[in-house]
């Protein structure tokens, strides 16, 4: 990945803070067929290991825990808050009309070695920590207990979980932290009232 050196984040809360806010993970492997990428949600677990844990699950009928055995390595894209920024935007093209449109984002690439964890007790837990992370904004969050035990156990023999040990993490956070600061604020004015809270929120912390 091209990082410039104005776009680098090596910061590991601000990377961990991308990985949490936005945990579907694209996970690239590359086996005898060629390149592929599975689109899985991921739990973090920043305690484990130098750079954190990601663990999650694939459906047991995903050849992707059979074709990528214990010890592959991989790497995982996580894409943060992301927008296109147009030049009226800014106010100095206002003034110099020398401004192009652009596209900000905040990307993470998580690169790892991926565990197989085809184990009932670990799946069922990582669900229980998955569903309490998700539906925690729910008025009445749902539980596993809220549905028949041979059901849940059904769905657990479908799934067969994945763990990766994280060895680096790459961040590219592309903010605008190379304009005007008044070009820079002005855009992430454009985005809040669009909307896009978030990068915009991004934005005026880039400064």
């Amino acid at each position: 990945m091209y990082i410039p050196a104005h776009f680098a984040e090596t910061r590991p809360d601000a990377l961990h803070r991308i990985l949490r806010a936005h945990p579907l993970g694209m996970l690239v492997t590359h086996g005898s067929e060629g390149l592929d990428a599975d689109h899985i949600p991921f739990e973090l677990d920043e305690t484990e290991g130098p750079h954190g844990t990601l663990r999650a699950h694939v459906a047991r009928a995903n050849s992707l825990w059979q074709r990528c055995p214990t010890g592959t390595p991989v790497m995982v894209v996580f894409r943060g808050a992301e927008a296109y920024i147009s030049p009226n935007w800014y106010p100095s093209k206002h003034e110099t009309h020398r401004q192009v449109p652009t596209w900000n984002y905040e990307v993470v690439h998580a690169h790892g070695v991926l565990t197989v964890q085809d184990d009932e007790r670990f799946t069922r837990r990582l669900l229980a920590q998955l569903t309490r992370r998700h539906e925690a904004a729910e008025p009445k969050p749902w539980k596993m207990g809220d549905s028949a035990p041979d059901y849940i156990d059904s769905m657990l023999r479908n799934i067969v979980g994945i763990e990766i040990a994280i060895t680096s993490l790459t961040g590219k956070v592309k903010l605008s932290q190379n304009r005007e600061p008044r070009d820079r604020l002005g855009a992430a004015d454009t985005l809040d009232a669009r909307g896009s809270a978030d990068l915009a929120q991004a934005m005026r912390n880039a400064g």
